[in-house]
């Protein structure tokens, strides 16, 4: 049985994990990882693109930005989060303010220091994404379009850090980051109409509140059709291997997406909208290994 005093700590650490999205940061860390040996590395060996040290400082300095960025997200937000995730909320309070600050400090610190590892210019880019990050979560955020366009940015931005050290500019890799930013943006959206009462009270101006949840179920059936256009020459311009099979999938996901959508008045009906482009987003990660499995296995040694 645990003490009292190790369950406090359990408690605690439980507590920074959800403030940090601990399973959002591991996630991105593995996406970070698969599409460098799928897409951009795909010339070199397995073993090679896995162990390039320049490589894991990348991620690492991606993670600790990231997780930072959860952290000072979650301080401008506390009250917010009090209405719209309550329980969620609870289990955040208790670390106090004071330690998630000096942690998120810690962790920014972290990434610049891992990011020079790299170079001066990775350095360059992790402090102006950890500045972009604040100004989000303290300016942008509260902004319409603005603020869901710099999200959607922001979420994708560490793909560029290990697209930059590749130097990969193959058109594929354009297409694909398309189809992720509109998935991406339609998250954003879907979130503002599921934190409405939160927003409407801490006074943000997301879409829902400025222009109306018509207008944003408007603006998401937009975002969904678009997406057509990336799978679209994903389908038919490029060798994508069995990943086909993900955009059949997710194109039947978007139409009941776009059904539900229009039947649903709730933060409940929003949260199961939410769940779907969620799913779409990480298994979208894990489908790059159905482009080439053979050629993956021969590159493994």
């Amino acid at each position: 049985m645990f003490s009292r005093k190790h369950k406090h700590i359990l408690l605690k650490f439980f507590s920074m994990f959800s403030v940090v999205r601990g399973y959002n940061v591991l996630m991105v860390v593995v996406a970070q990882y698969v599409t460098a040996v799928y897409m951009l590395a795909h010339e070199k060996p397995v073993r090679e693109v896995v162990f390039d040290l320049n490589l894991f400082m990348l991620v690492l300095a991606s993670s600790a930005t990231i997780a930072g960025g959860y952290i000072i997200n979650n301080f401008y937000d506390s009250e917010k989060d009090l209405i719209n995730r309550p329980q969620k909320s609870m289990l955040d309070r208790l670390i106090s303010q004071n330690t998630k600050l000096s942690f998120y400090f810690v962790l920014n610190l972290l990434a610049v220091i891992m990011a020079s590892y790299v170079s001066f210019k990775a350095v360059i880019f992790f402090a102006f994404y950890v500045f972009g990050i604040w100004f989000y979560s303290h300016k942008l955020k509260k902004m319409p379009f603005v603020g869901n366009l710099i999200s959607a940015v922001l979420t994708i931005t560490p793909f560029f850090a290990i697209f930059m050290y590749y130097q990969n500019f193959e058109h594929v890799i354009f297409v694909h980051a398309t189809y992720l930013f509109l998935i991406i943006s339609m998250r954003e959206l879907t979130k503002d109409l599921e934190n409405i009462p939160g927003d409407l009270v801490q006074g943000y101006k997301t879409i829902p509140i400025a222009y109306g949840e018509k207008y944003s179920k408007i603006m998401l059936t937009v975002l969904a059709l678009l997406t057509l256009i990336p799978a679209y020459f994903l389908l038919t311009r490029y060798d994508i291997g069995y990943m086909y099979y993900f955009f059949y999938f997710t194109m039947f996901l978007l139409s009941a997406f776009m059904v539900l959508l229009w039947n649903s008045d709730s933060k409940k009906h929003y949260l199961i909208l939410h769940n779907i482009l969620k799913f779409i987003i990480f298994s979208g990660v894990f489908s790059l290994l159905l482009i080439n499995v053979d050629l993956v296995l021969n590159r493994l040694f």
